[in-house]
């Protein structure tokens, strides 16, 4: 059994039980201006990476200084999200996402009104805190909002956002400077936030629940020092990859490990104390799910950030293709993979984890089929000849992303679904850090070497094959727990964390 302090301070901060809910009926359009900020803000990820020569140009401004444009939004969007979580359970969710979306909007106007590259860089990096701050409020509002099988449909409609926003980046980019031709083409990439958020603000202040905070302010200011200070040593090197970060930075690593084991040492103490931890450690040890939930989602993101970028260089360095046909060529994974999230997030409630598993053994197939695709065709025929392999792959994808949230988060107590889900995102930016890092580095380490881009770009998505792999393999671990437990419970073992009608009890997810 837990110490009496952590199991009071668990059944303290647990909700109620699901027959004290009351639906909030204006949840569903809340929820729509909720997922159209979060498209917005991690659109804005990849967006920008397809004007970087023409910004390079029009501001005078050197590779290196203009790759900050893409990896500082990536740096502060992954460090804010943690403590932007705690801050959300502590202060209240609504008054975090309009705080985070008024800053995300400002910093976008200046963005796009930036006379020089320092100004711009400066703006992204307020932009990325601002998306950080907005991240866990989306998954966490979710968990306010909705219970049972609503919650899974929620949950899917949130992965299909994550999908389509992850894999049209390329595309919406193109079309944007399409159509705003011309030296300052690129600003429209950060002006158009800037009325979407408006508007979004507006019908925020109007729809988003009052509350659903802990009430408690205290915010454990050591543990988000020692946190941001960890992350920022691992994830700098890692988006500094393409100016030699690696071979400069690698240092920061072991720096950065320690840092994270006397984080978890110092969050452990502040448990024990009955303190107010900024990511309490028994959300991974005694939480049902999220721990291996969190480590399935990093290695998928390895795989599921970084091919984008390995299938835009080969299709634009390779082949030629402009942004927007490139963008286009891989469209056929991000309809997939958005209508199958959402039918996922329909069955999540029935088929849990086996949808995770069936998901990532799509993508395997998928990838691996697109692989050998690019291998045997002629490159003339490529960007047709990939699409089918790579709808597979898409489909497989939305049965993993959404499905994986609502299992990873099910059990999480809402009053700690700001940090739960800021914790399940960071895993997932670590993740996507590791890949946009690893995956072009491979492509252009055998490219140099055989001087084949067919054969570059399927080194490359054999990584992604075996990134879905590993996460394959943590969902089967899942699965036969899962169904261990099913075995339990129907020869009348009697399981802690089920109340006597069977029902899972949030207040017991904290246990041994």
């Amino acid at each position: 059994m837990p110490p009496r302090s952590a199991t009071d301070s668990a059944a303290r901060s647990a909700p109620g039980p699901d027959e004290e809910y009351r639906p909030d009926p204006k949840r569903w359009t809340a929820l729509s201006v909720t997922l159209v900020v979060g498209f917005m803000t991690l659109l804005d990820v990849s967006i920008v990476s397809v004007a970087l020569p023409s910004l390079q140009t029009d501001l005078g401004a050197t590779p290196a200084t203009v790759q900050w444009v893409v990896s500082g939004y990536a740096l502060t969007f992954g460090l804010m999200l943690v403590p932007a979580g705690r801050l959300g359970d502590a202060l209240g969710r609504r008054r975090l996402f309009l705080l985070g979306l008024a800053g995300f909007v400002l910093a976008s106007a200046a963005a796009g009104a930036a006379p020089s590259a320092g100004w711009l860089i400066a703006a992204r990096l307020v932009q990325g805190l601002a998306a950080g701050c907005l991240a866990p409020q989306n998954s966490a509002l979710i968990q306010q909002l909705f219970r049972g099988a609503e919650r899974g449909r929620a949950f899917g409609l949130f992965g299909a956002t994550v999908g389509i926003s992850t894999a049209v980046g390329p595309v919406v980019g193109g079309a944007i400077l399409g159509l705003a031709s011309g030296p300052d083409g690129w600003r429209w990439l950060f002006y158009v936030n800037v009325p979407i958020g408006v508007a979004a603000f507006v019908l925020a202040l109007r729809l988003l629940p009052r509350g659903g905070g802990g009430g408690r302010g205290h915010i454990d200011v050591v543990g988000v020092l020692l946190l941001g200070a960890g992350a920022l040593s691992v994830l700098f090197p890692l988006v500094q990859a393409e100016a030699g970060g690696l071979s400069r930075l690698w240092w920061l690593f072991p720096v950065g490990a320690v840092l994270l084991v006397v984080f978890v040492g110092w969050e452990r103490r502040v448990v024990a104390r009955d303190g107010q931890p900024v990511f309490d450690p028994r959300l991974v040890t005694q939480t049902r799910g999220y721990g291996i939930g969190a480590a399935l989602g990093t290695v998928y993101f390895v795989g599921f950030s970084g091919i984008w970028l390995v299938l835009a260089l080969f299709f634009q360095t390779g082949l030629g293709y402009t942004p927007l046909q490139s963008g286009l060529a891989v469209t056929p994974f991000a309809l997939g993979s958005a209508s199958a999230a959402v039918v996922a997030g329909r069955l999540v409630e029935r088929h849990g984890r086996r949808l995770t598993v069936l998901g990532l053994a799509g993508v395997i197939v998928g990838l691996a089929a697109a692989a050998v695709v690019l291998l045997v065709v002629p490159p003339s025929a490529a960007g047709w000849a990939i699409a089918p392999a790579l709808l597979v792959g898409g489909i497989g994808g939305g049965f993993v992303i959404s499905p994986n949230i609502t299992m990873t988060l099910r059990d999480v107590p809402v009053s700690m679904a700001g940090s739960a889900g800021g914790g399940l995102q960071t895993a997932q930016r670590f993740g996507a850090a590791v890949g946009t890092a690893a995956l072009p580095g491979l492509f252009y380490l055998v490219l140099s070497a055989t001087d084949d881009y067919p054969a570059a770009a399927a080194a490359g998505l054999a990584v992604s094959v075996l990134g879905a792999a590993a996460a394959l393999a943590l969902g089967v671990v899942d699965l036969r727990r899962a169904r261990a437990e099913e075995a339990a419970e129907r020869g009348g073992l009697p399981d802690e964390r089920h109340g006597p009608d069977g029902v899972h009890s949030h207040a017991h997810a904290w246990h041994h």
